[in-house]
């Protein structure tokens, strides 16, 4: 578990491993994420039932998934995975650096936390100092939160189905 303090307006958000009980928060994040989405001019990304429950409880079952809370409410939820990930063994562009990295994926907030990806980032960069992301081209609030968190452009990946997305990455300078 780890504690990230937070803007005096808002309470302490803690950041923890999901478990299966939280499934039904999850799916309310997930499903306030789609909105958001879709009323931002992105409504494909994640369709209509993106990430389904059966795949939630995989990354949970993995230890994958993480969730962001604050006084007891999940708020926000994130998969944090490391290891190589096979979407992103293609890239039109070039990686910056092909050390051992972690992937960010379904970064999702139901709205009343801000700065859900900044916590995100930092909790991520604290784990591994070389991080893999992407999104839909028609994400611009994500893709800006990306880049305000130091991850560089790269290229463009291509989902299992073929689906494109852009691809960013980050690299400690430690």
């Amino acid at each position: 578990m780890c504690l990230i303090p937070s803007c005096p307006e808002q309470a302490e958000v803690t950041i923890r491993p999901a478990v299966i009980g939280d499934v039904p928060e999850l799916l309310r994040v997930y499903e306030a994420a789609r909105a958001f989405m879709r009323a931002h001019n992105n409504p494909s990304q994640w369709g209509n039932n993106n990430p389904p429950a059966c795949e939630l409880e995989k990354n949970i079952a993995r230890g994958e998934l993480y969730v962001m809370e604050s006084k007891g409410k999940v708020h926000a939820a994130f998969a944090f995975i490391p290891g190589e990930d096979p979407t992103y063994r293609v890239i039109e562009g070039a990686w910056r650096d092909d050390s051992p990295y972690a992937a960010i994926h379904r970064v999702a907030s139901d709205g009343e936390l801000k700065g859900v990806f900044s916590r995100c980032a930092a909790y991520c960069k604290a784990k591994c100092g070389h991080l893999r992301i992407d999104t839909h081209a028609d994400n611009y609030p994500m893709q800006g939160a990306i880049q305000k968190e130091g991850f560089l452009p790269c290229g463009v990946i291509y989902l299992e189905n073929g689906d494109p997305r852009l691809a960013f990455e980050f690299v400690s300078r430690k």
